[in-house]
C-alpha cells in the first residue's frame, strides 16, 4: 500500500520485450538497498522489484498491466513517479493508495492559476460514482484533491511543490495518465450499491443516510 507521495522521479533506462515487459529504472532512492520482491509504485502502478544493479532496479509488467495502464507506452528516457510501499509506522501524508490502476485518463487542459497549475482530466463514467468534490484521487501515483467535477471530467490543482517533484507537472494536454479512485470511496459505493436492488443511485444514498441516523 502507498500514500500517493512521490519519493523520486526516476528514468526508464532500458526496456526488453518478452512474455513479460522488463523495465529497468534508474533512481536516486538507493536501488541497491531495495529488497528483492518488494513493491514499488511506478506512475501509480504497483510492481515488484525483480533485480537490482547499481542505481537501477528491474520490474516486470504483465500483459494485463500493460492493457490497463500507461506503462506499455513508456520509452527509454521517460521520467516516472516512484514511491516505495509505506511502513505501518509511516505518517499517512496523502491518502490510502493500492497501486491498482482503475483506468487510463487523458489530460484535457491545463492553465496557470496563481502559482498552481489547474489541470482538467477525463473521468470515465464507470469511475464517476467514486469521485466527490474535495475527495482524493491518485493521478500517476500522485495523491491529489478533486477541486471540482464536470461532465465526464474532473479538475485538480498542482502546487509548485508537486510540479517540481513529480513527472506529472510537465505533462501536456493530450498526455495519458494512470487513475486510481479513492479506496474508501470504492468500498462505500459498493456497500450502498449492495443495499439497493437498483444499484448506486440518489435514492440508495438517501436510504443509507436514514439507516445510519437511526443507529
Amino acid at each position: 500500500m502507498f500514500t500517493g507521495l512521490v519519493q523520486d522521479v526516476g528514468a526508464v533506462s532500458r526496456i526488453a520485450q518478452g512474455p513479460m515487459t522488463d523495465l529497468w529504472i534508474r533512481t536516486a532512492l538507493g536501488a541497491s538497498e531495495f529488497a528483492q520482491g518488494e513493491s514499488i509504485a511506478v506512475d501509480g502502478a504497483c510492481l515488484t522489484v525483480v533485480e537490482r544493479a547499481g542505481d537501477s532496479f528491474l520490474v516486470q509488467a504483465s500483459p494485463e498491466t500493460l492493457r490497463r495502464t500507461t506503462l506499455g507506452s513508456l520509452r527509454t528516457g521517460d521520467r516516472v513517479n516512484l514511491e516505495r510501499a509505506m511502513r505501518l509506522s509511516d505518517r499517512l501524508g496523502g491518502h490510502l493508495v493500492l497501486g491498482h490502476v482503475d483506468a487510463v485518463a487523458e489530460i484535457l487542459s491545463r492553465r496557470p492559476e496563481g502559482g498552481s497549475v489547474l489541470m482538467e482530466l477525463s473521468l470515465p463514467d464507470a469511475l464517476a460514482p467514486f469521485f466527490i468534490e474535495k475527495g482524493s484521487a491518485a493521478v500517476d501515483g500522485v495523491s491529489l484533491t478533486v477541486n471540482a467535477l464536470g461532465s465526464g471530467c474532473f479538475f485538480v490543482a498542482l502546487i509548485p511543490e508537486t510540479q517540481a517533484r513529480t513527472a506529472l507537472g510537465a505533462k501536456p494536454p493530450g498526455a495519458k495518465v494512470n487513475l486510481e479512485a479513492d479506496l474508501i470511496g470504492k468500498y462505500v459505493a459498493r456497500l450502498l450499491g449492495a443495499r439497493s436492488p437498483a444499484g448506486l443511485d440518489e435514492e440508495a444514498v438517501r436510504a443509507a443516510g436514514a439507516w445510519a441516523g437511526r443507529r
